[in-house]
């Protein structure tokens, strides 16, 4: 069988007494109905600390987040937490998968373009996953979000399932809402094709794939005409629509 392990991944269990309200009343998303979400840990000002999948495991919740943000991720949880009796460790036993294709697991809840994805006990390390990722326009994690620097919205969270607008108060609620409700979104993340390195531009720069990941202003992301030689947009239609209300597609 393919290797379909993602290393650079980590789960975190939270279990306990109510952890789907706990949740619940600090991330973006619903974690009350079908799961797995998408959802982001924000600052009260409305920007990304982190971003994660949430799965359901038995009265338990796994978060499907960075590796090398899992025990920082856990910290932060660990001050909402106060003395709530709620278990917060990584889970070793398991890992997260993922497959372009096929029939296991279930679509990425951001896009299912992304493929398949599945929690079990590791095998052997995936290949791809990074490059259709990002071929796709979907950002993701620390490096190319950003920590406390890039609000949810930005992020792309309303068009890749990752908030609700119905649900209850979370940290960072009040901005977000009134991002959405002013359809104030001025700018965005992307995925820009480079031919070299842009520098302080980028969020992150991957020379092996030629692209890097930018805070741009939405005038400049749909309209190519205002683009340098070399580079372009990663502009897949879930961005394209969103970006119809701005310029021209």
């Amino acid at each position: 069988m393919t290797a379909t392990t993602l290393p650079d991944r980590a789960l975190v269990r939270l279990s306990g007494e109510d952890v789907c309200g706990f949740l619940q009343g600090l991330v973006t998303n619903d974690v009350t109905g079908p799961l797995p979400v998408w959802a982001g840990l924000l600052t009260a000002q409305g920007k990304a600390l982190f971003d994660f999948l949430v799965w359901e495991d038995g009265d338990d919740l796994l978060i499907d987040c960075e590796a090398d943000q899992a025990d920082a991720l856990m910290r932060r949880f660990s001050l909402y937490r106060l003395r709530r009796p709620i278990g917060i460790a990584r889970d070793e036993r398991l890992a997260v998968h993922w497959s372009p294709d096929g029939d296991r697991g279930v679509p990425d809840p951001r896009l299912a373009a992304l493929g398949r994805r599945w929690i079990a006990p590791a095998d052997g390390a995936a290949t791809g996953w990074h490059a259709h990722r990002l071929a796709l326009g979907v950002t993701e994690g620390v490096s190319e979000l950003g920590s406390d620097k890039t609000l949810w919205l930005e992020a792309n969270a309303a068009e890749l399932n990752g908030v609700s607008f119905s649900k209850g108060c979370y940290v960072g609620q009040e901005n977000t809402a009134r991002m959405n409700w002013r359809q104030k979104v001025n700018r965005r993340l992307a995925v820009m094709k480079v031919q070299k390195d842009p520098g302080d531009m980028a969020n992150v720069y991957y020379r092996d794939l030629g692209l890097a990941v930018l805070r741009v202003q939405v005038e400049r992301l749909a309209t190519p005409a205002m683009m340098v030689e070399g580079e372009s947009f990663v502009r897949p239609d879930w961005l394209k629509a969103a970006l119809a209300p701005a310029g021209e597609i």
